[in-house]
């Protein structure tokens, strides 16, 4: 069992993820404080002209793809890097793995 341990700990692959999991939950905290923004936007814009405006609509929709992008790799649920890693629409593209019982 110790053995095991040590070797996980000597992976570089384990700590590159762990590199990149780190940079990724900071741009997906950035990115929900920028959904917040999109979100009053969208709601001043519908007070106003009494409709959602297809723009902001659209730029709601690509930054929720790329939140859940990035909630995908953080929770080891695919190993393709969220943008810039790969192309902005990416996730709508990615083939998830079925869930594993991994309990050893």
């Amino acid at each position: 069992m110790d053995e095991q341990i040590n070797y996980n700990l000597k992976q570089l692959s384990t700590w590159k993820r762990i590199f990149f999991m780190l940079i990724f939950a900071a741009i997906g905290g950035l990115v929900r404080m920028l959904l917040w923004a999109v979100i009053i936007l969208q709601v001043a814009s519908t007070l106003l002209t009494g409709k959602a405006n297809v723009n902001i609509l659209n730029f709601g929709r690509s930054l929720s793809i790329y939140t859940y992008h990035i909630l995908l790799f953080l929770t080891f649920n695919t190993e393709t890097l969220p943008f810039p890693f790969s192309d902005w629409n990416m996730t709508a593209e990615l083939q998830l793995p079925e869930a594993k019982n991994s309990v050893k």
